[in-house]
């Protein structure tokens, strides 16, 4: 039997009778899940952090409402749902617009890697499964409304009844399954085309090289090289930097009208976000005497051709667990 089912384990008959310290040992059992599930609504790293704790601080306050209808963590979910839609009516009133996000920020792997692998439905599974983790699908979900949006991964993500959704959010059956047609045509609208045949990202010897290659010609900032990797309809852009260069053509025009060809001291760390290959850039600082952290850059790779580049800045580095400096040396 699943921890989530037993509130007994709390020495009570349940959370609503629960001290804090067993209340809040049962709720951070599920923490992970929880943050993964706000940052999918949100797209936001450290606003999915707010919002679980906002999630716990409401659970404690409302713990005698849980009935024992539901398991915990779908309780848990409940109102973790409602507190990022609480936050997005406060926050975007409009959804992302032009084919960016321009709040999105990354997820370390290391975090994802938190919850334990098990059967692929297993709750904790199928709550970070690559598919719905990556970049291009956390941007695809800004797209859409609040409320289509929790609909899309709550049924679609979590695998939830139509009905377990319909009482979340206050409506009909019928209303969320309509609600979950307009979201399902969102998603297709604004995911990359060859979605449906992704491979599922595995770290084969041919990835692995692509990206040994663009790090190695990023360093040595060769355009022609980068270039060479691209694919026709490459996507870049640099959150929360407004823009989106799509085509290898526009992506080259803005590296060398950048001045990044003349840069020089970089040196490039392989990371992964969003079970994605990632590079962390560096940049030498005489003054510092180390290199220090610049950007990191989130890569989608396709038919052994890169079809989406991420850059985030360097604020980014703390959260993705990397290295403040690197030495002259070369050592980490």
């Amino acid at each position: 039997m699943r921890a989530d089912t037993m509130p007994e384990e709390l020495g009570t008959s349940g959370p609503g009778e629960a001290d804090e310290s067993g209340f809040s040992g049962l709720a951070e059992r599920h923490r992970r899940e929880l943050h993964v599930h706000c940052y999918r609504m949100l797209g936001s790293f450290e606003d999915a952090e707010d919002t679980v704790q906002e999630t716990f601080l409401r659970a404690w306050r409302r713990r005698e409402t849980f009935e024992g209808r539901s398991t915990f963590r779908a309780w848990l979910y409940r109102i973790a749902t409602n507190a990022c839609l609480d936050l997005l009516a406060k926050r975007r009133p409009e959804p992302a617009t032009g084919g960016e996000a321009r709040w999105l920020q990354p997820y370390p792997d290391r975090l994802l890697d938190e919850l334990p692998a098990g059967d692929a439905d297993e709750p904790e599974t199928v709550a970070v499964a690559r598919e719905t983790i990556e970049l291009a699908y956390l941007v695809a979900v800004q797209h859409l409304a609040p409320r289509p949006r929790a609909a899309l991964i709550l049924r679609d993500v979590l695998g939830w009844s139509a009905k377990g959704v319909a009482e979340l959010l206050g409506d009909s059956v019928n209303s969320v399954n309509s609600a979950l047609q307009r979201a399902r045509a969102g998603m297709r609208e604004h995911l990359p085309a060859e979605r449906q045949d992704w491979s599922g990202g595995e770290e084969d010897a041919t990835l692995r090289e692509l990206v040994r290659r663009y790090a190695e010609a990023s360093v040595a900032t060769d355009v022609r090289a980068l270039a060479s990797m691209l694919r026709d309809d490459v996507r870049f852009s640099m959150p929360p930097t407004p823009g989106l260069y799509v085509g290898r053509d526009a992506v080259v025009t803005f590296l060398t009208e950048s001045g990044f060809e003349g840069m020089t001291g970089l040196r490039a760390v392989p990371t992964s976000v969003n079970r994605q290959p990632a590079l962390a850039f560096y940049l030498w600082r005489q003054a510092e005497g180390a290199y220090l952290p610049l950007t990191i850059d989130v890569l989608r790779v396709t038919g052994g051709a890169i079809t989406e580049i991420t850059t985030f800045h360097d604020d980014r580095f703390p959260r993705l667990g990397l290295p403040e400096r690197l030495p002259a040396d070369g050592t980490e």
